[in-house]
């Protein structure tokens, strides 16, 4: 998935995606297109910006946000093992 794209279904301001990357809590692939590079987010990229964000939009900051995702992501993978 494109950043346009990811942009679009979770209405994320481009440099908040991006400081997700930087802070290494979202990793998308670099596809080469000439001298530059496009990212490509994967599935888990993108529950993982869309769980970060709504916890960015409730006001945590950015390391809690991101550790309350990954402890949502943990108890929803539970329920579809059970």
């Amino acid at each position: 998935m494109k950043t346009s794209e990811i942009l679009r279904k979770i209405d994320i301001p481009r440099h908040k995606l991006y400081y997700l990357e930087q802070k290494g809590y979202i990793s998308p692939s670099r596809i080469p297109m000439g001298d530059l590079e496009a990212r490509e987010y994967s599935e888990e990229d993108l529950i993982r910006i869309r769980l970060v964000w709504k916890y960015l939009k409730r006001g945590f900051k950015h390391k809690i946000a991101f550790q309350m995702a990954m402890k949502e992501i943990g108890r929803l993978a539970n329920k579809v093992l059970e």
